[in-house]
């Protein structure tokens, strides 16, 4: 069952707030001279990466009260409830299963009592062949050129995450093949973006969970006229629009 506590109504929570109103004015070079290993404490790494939070202003007080919260609104129970695939998404009635797509061991997870991975290692696969297909100039426009330009269509998660993971890796960019990025409704975003690529060599994904996100949809229908100016056939689109 997943816990339904408010967090502010804890008595972690006033703690916290006492807690705070304390270190308002506590400077961060106090906290390094007080403690010369402050450092190694409040740093670790994972892999290769290293999670470095003695720059902020934290003491073991400000982590035993955080602590203290998350017991107290049961954080433990609703981590377990989400990877047991217990329908926590209680507007939606549905499972919250984020951690299915990050799931790389071999570990089966469930909603409502069916393994979901199966299909999650499908998807993935055909991304992964899909991908190889327009690295390796397999997949083309409709007049037999390679893509060379892939645009985004989304906005919040589905703008923002792509993005990120897009700028992250950016050292590995396959040549030739340049990302953009279209999230504003605001038609000069989509026609500044659009005056820079061709449409033989475009590929356009839309991203959205429902397909009816206004913005998206309006961005989107924006692309496909502008598309099919050039193209002048429905049947083409298929090539330009995932």
């Amino acid at each position: 069952m997943f816990p339904k506590v408010n967090p502010t109504s804890t008595e972690a929570w006033k703690k916290l707030t006492a807690h705070a109103a304390q270190m308002k004015d506590v400077h961060m070079r106090e906290l390094f001279a007080q403690d010369p290993n402050r450092f190694k404490k409040y740093a670790h790494c994972f892999h290769d990466v290293l999670i470095d939070f003695s720059k902020n202003i934290v003491t073991e007080e400000t982590l035993q009260l955080l602590t203290e919260l998350a017991n107290e609104c049961h954080l433990k129970e609703g981590i377990e409830a989400m990877f047991n695939g217990e329908l926590i998404n209680e507007t939606e009635h549905r499972s919250v299963l984020h951690v299915a797509l990050r799931n790389f061991s071999d570990q089966p997870i469930y909603s409502e009592g069916e393994d979901v991975m199966p299909d999650v290692r499908a998807v993935q696969k055909h991304m992964r062949e899909f991908c190889e297909k327009v690295h390796s100039g397999e997949w083309r426009g409709y007049t037999g050129k390679n893509i060379k330009y892939i645009v985004n269509i989304g906005i919040g998660g589905s703008d923002l995450g792509p993005f990120m993971v897009t700028e992250a890796l950016k050292p590995f960019w396959v040549k030739d093949i340049q990302p953009y990025f279209v999230s504003n409704v605001d038609g000069t975003h989509i026609a500044e973006t659009l005056n820079k690529i061709n449409p033989a060599e475009t590929l356009f994904l839309i991203a959205s969970k429902t397909f009816t996100t206004q913005e998206t949809m309006t961005n989107a229908h924006s692309a496909r006229e502008w598309f099919l100016k050039a193209a002048n056939d429905e049947a083409q689109i298929a090539k330009h629009f995932v």
